[in-house]
């Protein structure tokens, strides 16, 4: 079996956990056999000192099929 990955950056207005669930809705529409996620790092947009955007970079692990 091979394994490819791809990342993706999740955002949400609410939460990090949020953003990564939204990530990982996004490819499971168009990406088959998705077999784990890890999530890199967290980062957040700041407007006037506020916290605007929740952001989460992850890789998306999936069967490779050639």
């Amino acid at each position: 079996m091979v394994i490819k990955v791809i990342e993706l950056i999740g955002e949400s207005p609410n939460s990090w956990e949020e953003a990564t669930k939204d990530a990982l809705a996004v490819a499971a529409k168009s990406v088959r056999g998705i077999v784990g996620i890890d999530v890199d790092h967290f980062t957040a947009k700041v407007v006037e000192n506020k916290i605007t955007a929740f952001r989460a970079n992850v890789r998306i692990a999936f069967k490779y099929e050639a």
